[in-house]
């Protein structure tokens, strides 16, 4: 038997125990060194050869997709198992290698639904970046408890030449910094024991490259403290240091020390990301992670295997996996049936007979499940809390076969493609061959469009990219009057801007149709809301909202359906450029329906209450909305001219300057639309010397001497007539 086959069967023994697993992410800022670690962690339990990890290139195990090596970044989470014994005894530890670049940051998203713990990684130059603060907000939101890893430490000792006394006081500043998030975030769970400590063992230093770390914990048992780790690092003895202090023991130790088992966790997580009864079988059964309770899983990824077809990877809050089982997928009515049950070793499923509760497990046979299904062999069972994800689509390509056969392929592969990435938003046109593809960049669409040629053998050809604007309204309008078509029935609408704290709450998913009436109040009414409108909400359409105002009306109850239904089709496509709308609350005031049910029909509510909210926007003065992004910039002062130069020629704002050293820190903001090309820009402006990261930050109004220019090219290209529309476009007389 070789090592990794012993590893395997010592995974499948422990599976079954959940006091002794461990399912962690591993999450940074790009370039941090997550991925360095993670192959130092699979090494040290024995998968790939010490000498190889995170050193060859070509031995990334943990991004093995060709495309990830070729670009040096990992795209995908991706998962591997493995064991590692602390005092005796063997723990089965689950780990998922996230993202770092904010273009797949909906895979750090998902993949924290699955674990229970993270390490988050920092680069001890560096410090906490943006994207650092993005990915702790991720697993504290999703209730995943952080413990760190401060990389790169030798970095300090021979790049900047920290003096011994002061290394200490350098890496108690990223601690205090990580801190200072946490608290901000939650300071509830700060002061329980979330915040990170050195004298706890809640911290480690060290570096992935060299395969070395050091805790206190370590320094206990070692005697090797700072001291002798800054005198090995400054005479080049890595090797000896990474012999004395393995990395991996370092960290795996802390992991299996720090970080909760699911029997532990899944009292306190489940609460977060399940709204369903307690006293249920199956809430009783996620709370104490029982193995023979119904089936409750998580799918939180979805890839395509070619020889097994769809594999669904998710976490096991309670049951047991079982080939032949027979599932239900939320909101599909049919049963799915398991084919096989396995877990993931990096790149190698390995097939298991049976999977228990408290484990990540990968399965076949799910074919109805999307990434975010809730799978249960109960029918009836209240699905998962939707997988929230901290930016939205900003850019979209629109994609056409090269060879007129290959259409119904390309049709199938996007559908495939929507499945797999939630964060990817898929529009097919039948009609008219045109295909579009919403990302969260260039460099998400550029990875999609790339795969999608390689692994499904399909030529695409793809439009340059394009920036997703919303609609929103600046001040109130109405009542307006939308007439049914055969003039028997009228809408009263009235409109205004979404209080600001209302549509963050939203767009955060803390309120929802689904939820406690009572709870969902009172959130309105702390963000702003009047009172008397925060009772009476009929329907939430992404950050829209309708109130209906009305009283006893006749036949207004079972006509509810149908008036959303023209709301949201409204919202969807606005009026100003058929693109979508956000911020936006409209108040049913006054209705009047033919008392026969005939002359009330679809056809009759649905185009009424349209034309009322498009008109109605038209009257409210409407906005344009675009996509804004953070840009973070490191430079050398000697290159800072480039770097800003280039900020305020694409009509971004500089928000705020620091200096470290002789470097400049710049964080400023700037339109989407104006960052296409600007890799190539800023590396050539700064003499490639520039390290820049971004991070979503929103939309906001366009400036008015923008606005008609842009409007009219988005209608243009939508084969829309150029001008804006007036509200009487759509009013029937």
């Amino acid at each position: 038997m070789t090592r990794a086959e012993k590893i395997v069967d010592r995974g499948r023994e422990l599976m079954h125990n959940p006091e002794m697993i461990r399912n962690i992410g591993i999450v940074a800022h790009i370039d941090h060194g997550k991925t360095t670690l993670s192959d130092n962690m699979v090494a040290g339990a024995g998968m790939i050869s010490m000498d190889l990890a995170g050193h060859d290139d070509h031995n990334l195990f943990m991004d093995f997709d060709p495309l990830e090596q070729a670009r040096g970044i990992t795209i995908d989470a991706a998962n591997v198992s493995m064991v590692h014994e602390v005092d005796g005894k063997q723990y089965l530890i689950n780990m998922i290698d996230t993202p770092g670049h904010v273009d797949f940051g909906g895979d750090v998203t998902r993949a924290m639904r699955a674990v229970d713990g993270a390490v988050v990684v920092v680069d001890a130059v560096e410090g906490a970046m943006p994207q650092t603060e993005t990915v702790l907000r991720q697993a504290i939101r999703e209730g995943v408890k952080p413990i760190l890893f401060v990389n790169k430490t030798d970095r300090l000792i021979n790049e900047l030449k920290v003096e011994k006394k002061d290394l200490a006081v350098r890496l108690g500043q990223v601690i205090d910094n990580i801190n200072k998030l946490i608290k901000g975030m939650d300071e509830e769970k700060y002061n329980n024991g979330w915040r990170v400590d050195a004298s706890m063992g809640t911290v480690a230093f060290g570096s992935a490259l060299y395969n070395w770390a050091i805790s206190v914990p370590v320094m206990k048992k070692t005697g090797i403290g700072f001291n002798e780790v800054y005198d090995y690092c400054r005479d080049g003895k890595t090797k000896e240091l990474a012999e004395k202090i393995p990395l991996f023991r370092t960290v795996n130790d802390m992991v299996v020390r720090h970080l909760p088992s699911p029997i532990e966790a899944q009292k306190e997580r489940v609460k977060t990301i399940w709204h369903g009864d307690w006293d249920s079988e199956v809430g009783k059964s996620m709370a104490a992670c029982d193995p023979n309770g119904p089936v409750a899983l998580m799918v939180t990824r979805i890839k395509v295997d070619p020889h097994a077809g769809e594999v669904a990877t998710g976490r096991l809050f309670s049951g047991t996996l079982k080939r032949g089982l027979e599932l239900y997928v939320s909101g599909v009515a049919a049963s799915n049936r398991i084919m096989q049950t396995g877990i993931f070793m990096g790149p190698r499923r390995v097939e298991v007979e049976a999977i228990p509760a408290g484990n990540i497990a990968a399965v076949t046979g799910l074919r109805d499940a999307i990434v975010g299904s809730t799978v249960s062999s109960v029918s009836s069972m209240v699905p998962f809390e939707a997988i929230k994800h901290v930016s939205e689509p900003v850019m979209t390509v629109a994609v056409e076969a090269k060879n007129m056969r290959d259409l119904p392929k390309v049709v199938e592969v996007l559908r495939q493609v929507a499945k797999e990435d939630p964060t990817l938003q898929v529009t097919i046109n039948e009609e008219t061959g045109e295909h579009l593809l919403a990302g969260m960049g260039e460099l998400h669409l550029d990875v999609t469009v790339t795969r999608l040629q390689r692994d499904k053998n399909v030529e695409l050809k793809t439009s340059p990219p394009i920036v997703v604007y919303r609609e929103s309204i600046a001040s109130k309008a109405g009542p307006v009057e939308g007439k049914s078509p055969n003039h028997h029935n009228r809408f009263y609408v009235e409109f205004e801007p979404l209080e600001p704290g209302v549509a963050e709450a939203m767009r955060e998913g803390k309120i929802t149709m689904k939820m406690d009436e009572l709870e969902r109040r009172k959130i309105l009414m702390d963000n702003g809301m009047d009172k008397e409108e925060s009772r009476n909400i009929a329907g939430v359409f992404g950050t829209n909202m309708l109130i209906n105002m009305t009283k006893g009306i006749q036949y207004l109850k079972e006509t509810m359906e149908l008036i959303l239904e023209g709301f949201e089709e409204a919202l969807k496509n606005g009026p100003i450029a058929r693109e979508p709308a956000q911020g936006i609350k409209a108040k049913l005031v006054d209705v009047k329906l033919h008392e026969d049910a005939v002359h009330r029909g679809p056809g009759q509510v649905i185009p009424a209450v349209r034309q009322a909210v498009q008109a109605g926007v038209l009257m409210a003065n409407p906005a344009l909305l675009e996509p804004f992004q953070n840009v973070y910039i490191q430079v050398p002062q000697d290159q800072m001219g480039g770097a800003m130069s280039e900020i305020q020629g694409r009509r971004g704002t500089i928000l705020s300057m620091d200096t470290q050293g002789d470097t400049i820190i710049i964080k400023s903001k700037m339109p989407v639309a104006q960052m296409f090309g600007f890799a190539g820009a800023i590396r050539s402006a700064t003499e490639g010397r520039a390290m820049w990261s971004t991070e979503f930050a929103g939309f906001e109004p366009l400036p008015a001497s923008l606005l008609a220019e842009t409007v009219g090219q988005i209608r243009t290209r939508k084969g829309l007539k150029p001008e804006m529309p007036k509200p009487s476009d759509y009013l029937k007389a």
